[in-house]
């Protein structure tokens, strides 16, 4: 819990956004005040919306989960937050991995001048990176899309458990305390 207080105080207030110069025009949208409560909906939707985002499009990632996040009622600094899942570390392998998917799923393959710059002409040598960008591109979207919406909502689903778990959990022990505070009352 420690974490998620001090990550709350670093993250911007929406009174520090609207007295923002550059982000001041955004005051109408972001003006509603669901877009910043911490509650299980919100937050969930808003983690989800990033990490959809973030593992879908390689740039503007952030404008458009908060534009979603807006759109649909959902927690504004998590979505945000959340489009890092995909960083100059992680990149390459979400990549790959969401390549691989969409060449499972279509069947496609590359083909084998594409695959191996040696054996394309020296002449072709630029159509040969141009052809082998062209056959990533269909299947590196389609595992893309699979992978983001997976990802996605099963990040909305597990938020949600967490949550809804831990509500219960602080929710029984307080209803320990309370009844074993009434029982040392009653003796």
């Amino acid at each position: 819990m420690e974490f998620f207080r001090r990550l709350r105080h670093k993250i911007p207030t929406r009174e520090q956004i609207h007295g923002n110069r550059w982000l001041s025009w955004l005051a109408p949208w972001l003006g509603h005040p669901r877009l910043w409560h911490w509650s299980r909906r919100g937050v969930a939707m808003g983690v989800a919306l990033g990490v959809f985002f973030g593992l879908l499009i390689p740039v503007a990632q952030i404008p458009l989960s908060v534009g979603a996040a807006v759109v649909l009622r959902a927690n504004v600094p998590a979505a945000a937050a959340s489009t890092l899942v995909t960083n100059p570390i992680t990149f390459g392998p979400v990549y790959f991995a969401a390549y691989r998917l969409g060449t499972w799923v279509t069947g496609d393959r590359l083909p084998a001048h594409a695959a191996d710059p040696s054996t394309a002409q020296d002449i072709h040598a630029d159509a040969g990176i141009w052809q082998r960008l062209q056959a990533m591109g269909k299947p590196l979207m389609i595992g893309l899309a699979i992978l983001a919406s997976l990802i996605g909502l099963t990040t909305y689903l597990v938020i949600t458990l967490v949550w809804r778990w831990r509500t219960l959990a602080r929710r029984r022990i307080e209803a320990r305390h309370r009844w074993r505070n009434k029982t040392r009352r009653s003796d």
